[in-house]
C-alpha cells in the first residue's frame, strides 16, 4: 500500500478499475499516512475523515457493480481551504474567517464528488490567497518537498505538499497570479492554470474575482486533464497521438528573465534543449504588451482585493500577518477611474498578445525566476518577504493578466520547472503530455 501513496492520480484509478485497489483500502491508507506524519498538521488545516470514509465505502460497492462514474472514481484528493465544503470549517488561511462554516459545497467539488473523488480534506493556504510564497504565520506554513526549511510556493501551498509528501494523490488549489503555479514548481509537480471563467467559482472564497481560476496540483498531465474534466463535469481531453514534432514554440524573452537565478535558467534551458531535440521548433519571441501588462499588475491586483476584503481588513485586520495586509492595503489608494483605464488598456493589450502569438503553439518561459527562499529570512525581514514575492510571481502573473491558461511542468533540476502559456487548455494539455514525456 505505501507505493499508493505516490502514485498518479491516473494510476490508482485504473488500479481500482482492474480490481488491484479498493477505495477504502486506499482512502484508508492516506489517512493512515496523515495521521502518522510529522509535517500533516502543516499541510491539513483540517481533515473529512467521515466523509471520504464514506465516499470511498459508496466507489467501493460502485467498481465491485461495474458502475464507476469516472477514470479517477474513488480517488483521494485533496482541498485548498477556500472551497465551501458543507459543515465544515472553510476560512481561506485567515484568522478574520475563523469558524467560517458554509453549508453546502462549492461547485466544483460538487461536480468532482458526482465523478467519485474522495475529499480527503482542506489544505493550509497564504492568507486570503494574496501571495505567491505560502508563508502563513498566522495558520500554517508547509514545507518544501526539496528543503523543509524553505516556503513551499504559495497561495495553493498545502494542496502542493499535501501531493509532494504523498497525502494525497491530487490537490485542488487556485490561481489569481500563479498560486497553482508556483506551489507545483517547486514541489516538482504538474500544475494546471485554467482560464478565467471555464471553472466555476460559485462557493470559493475570492481574492481577485476577474483573475481568481480553479486548477489541479498533481503527478502528471494526465492526471491534470482527468481533473479538470471532473472539476468542469465535461468529457476528458483526447491526448492521443500527442506529439512535439514541428510544434512551435516561442521563448518569451520579455520580462521572464529579469533578475532569474542560475539554477532556473539553466534548467529551462536544458528542457529546451530535450524538447527541441524531439522535433519541436523554438524561437524567441519578444513582446512589449507583455511588459505593459505587467505594469498594470499594481493597480488591477490590489485594488480588486482591497475592495473584495476591505470591510473586514479594516474592522480585524491587525489578526492578519502585516506584509500580506500591507499588500491588500495597497488597493487602498488607487482611483476607481485608475483601476477602469487599466482595465480598458489590459483587454487591449490581451488581443496584442492574441495577435503576436496567432501560430505559435505555445509560449514558454520559465515557471519561476527564483528558488524557494528559507522561510525564516521571509520572518525576519518584510522587505525581503515582499521583493521575493514580486519575484516568484513575475513570470506566472503574465498568463493571469494576459487572460491565457497555463501548464507548468518539473524539468527534472528541484523546484525548477517549464511554464507552457496559450489561450486553450487542452492544447497546452497535448503539448505537456508530449513534453512530459521528454522532460521525465
Amino acid at each position: 500500500m505505501q507505493e499508493w501513496l505516490t502514485a498518479k492520480a491516473a494510476d490508482l484509478g485504473r488500479g481500482i478499475e482492474q480490481g488491484r485497489i479498493d477505495p477504502v483500502d486506499l482512502t484508508e491508507a492516506f489517512l493512515a499516512a496523515i495521521d502518522t506524519h510529522p509535517l500533516a498538521d502543516r499541510i491539513y488545516a483540517r481533515l473529512t475523515a467521515d466523509r471520504a470514509r464514506n465516499e470511498a465505502k459508496a466507489a467501493s460497492d460502485r467498481a465491485r457493480s461495474g458502475l464507476r462514474k469516472f477514470p479517477l472514481d474513488g480517488v483521494p484528493i485533496s482541498w485548498k481551504d477556500l472551497y465551501d465544503t458543507a459543515g465544515v470549517a472553510t476560512e481561506s488561511g485567515s484568522a478574520m474567517l475563523k469558524g467560517r462554516t458554509p453549508g453546502q459545497d462549492a461547485e466544483v467539488l460538487v461536480n468532482a464528488t458526482r465523478a467519485g473523488l474522495v475529499c480527503l480534506g482542506k489544505t493550509h493556504q497564504t492568507e486570503l490567497a494574496f501571495s505567491g510564497l505560502g508563508l502563513n504565520p498566522v495558520t500554517a506554513s508547509p514545507p518544501c518537498i526539496n528543503d523543509p526549511e524553505a516556503a513551499s510556493g504559495g497561495s495553493s501551498s498545502g494542496a502542493a505538499t499535501s501531493v509532494a509528501f504523498g497525502l494525497a494523490a491530487a490537490g485542488i488549489g487556485s490561481d489569481t497570479g500563479g498560486s497553482v503555479r508556483i506551489p507545483s514548481v517547486w514541489n516538482d509537480l504538474v500544475g494546471l492554470k485554467t482560464v478565467s471563467g471555464r471553472l466555476s467559482l460559485k462557493g470559493v472564497v475570492p481574492l481577485c474575482a476577474r483573475f481568481d481560476t480553479v486548477g489541479p496540483l498533481c503527478r502528471s498531465v494526465e492526471d491534470a486533464a482527468l481533473l479538470l474534466a471532473a472539476l468542469e463535469n465535461g468529457p476528458v481531453a483526447d491526448l492521443a497521438g500527442a506529439s512535439l514534432q514541428g510544434k512551435r514554440l516561442a521563448i518569451l524573452e520579455t520580462t521572464a528573465f529579469d533578475n532569474i537565478e542560475d539554477a532556473p535558467r539553466a534548467a529551462f534551458f536544458s528542457a529546451v534543449g530535450r524538447l527541441q531535440d524531439a522535433g519541436a521548433i523554438i524561437e524567441q519571441i519578444e513582446l512589449p504588451c507583455v511588459s505593459e501588462a505587467t505594469s498594470l499588475g499594481p493597480t488591477v491586483f490590489p485594488a480588486e482585493a482591497y475592495g473584495t476584503w476591505r470591510h473586514l481588513i479594516e474592522e480585524k485586520g491587525d489578526l492578519m500577518y502585516p506584509p500580506v495586509r500591507k499588500r491588500f492595503l495597497q488597493g487602498k489608494s488607487i482611483m476607481a477611474a485608475d483601476f477602469v483605464e487599466a482595465w480598458q488598456r489590459l483587454d487591449t493589450l490581451r488581443n496584442d498578445y492574441r495577435d503576436a502569438t496567432h501560430g505559435i503553439d505555445a509560449v514558454i518561459l520559465p515557471t519561476a525566476p527564483i528558488l524557494p527562499p528559507k522561510q525564516q529570512d521571509l520572518l525576519a525581514d518584510e522587505d525581503y518577504f515582499t521583493s521575493r514575492n514580486l519575484m516568484a510571481l513575475q513570470n506566472t502573473r503574465i498568463g493571469n493578466l494576459l487572460g491565457l491558461a497555463g501548464l507548468t511542468l518539473p524539468t527534472g533540476t528541484p523546484s525548477c520547472g517549464i511554464l507552457f502559456q496559450g489561450p486553450c487548455e487542452k492544447d497546452l494539455l497535448r503539448l505537456g503530455l508530449a513534453a512530459e514525456r521528454v522532460l521525465s
